[in-house]
């Protein structure tokens, strides 16, 4: 994490750009442990649909995932998801059309 002896403008930019991948990739981590971490499946749901809405500034979205992917993103079972989706749209809480989701607002005030 040193710079040359010299210290030259492209090793310095070269340690910056590293410095700055790295902090992203441990905000996108941060972000992936609070959802995990959660106990149930729903609230590891709700918990990345919310963060995802205020990511995007909006209500109305769509995820970077298929079904499949957003499962293993969360750390949970396929089906259960897919169940669980089903519950949540059941229950007025969302809208979704495969990768796209819209939050009713009234659950998220």
């Amino acid at each position: 994490m040193a710079s040359c002896p010299t210290a030259c403008e492209h090793h310095q930019k070269l340690i910056r750009n590293l410095v700055s991948v790295l902090a992203n990739k441990i905000l996108i981590l941060n972000d992936k442990i609070t959802h995990v971490g959660k106990r149930t499946t729903r609230d590891k749901l709700l918990s990345y649909l919310s963060a995802e809405s205020i990511r995007q500034s909006s209500l109305s979205f769509d995820i970077p995932f298929d079904r499949q992917q957003l499962a293993d993103y969360l750390c949970i079972d396929r089906a259960a998801m897919s169940t669980e989706i089903s519950k949540l749209q059941k229950d007025g809480f969302i809208k979704t059309n495969r990768k796209h989701f819209e939050l009713i607002v009234s659950v998220f005030r």
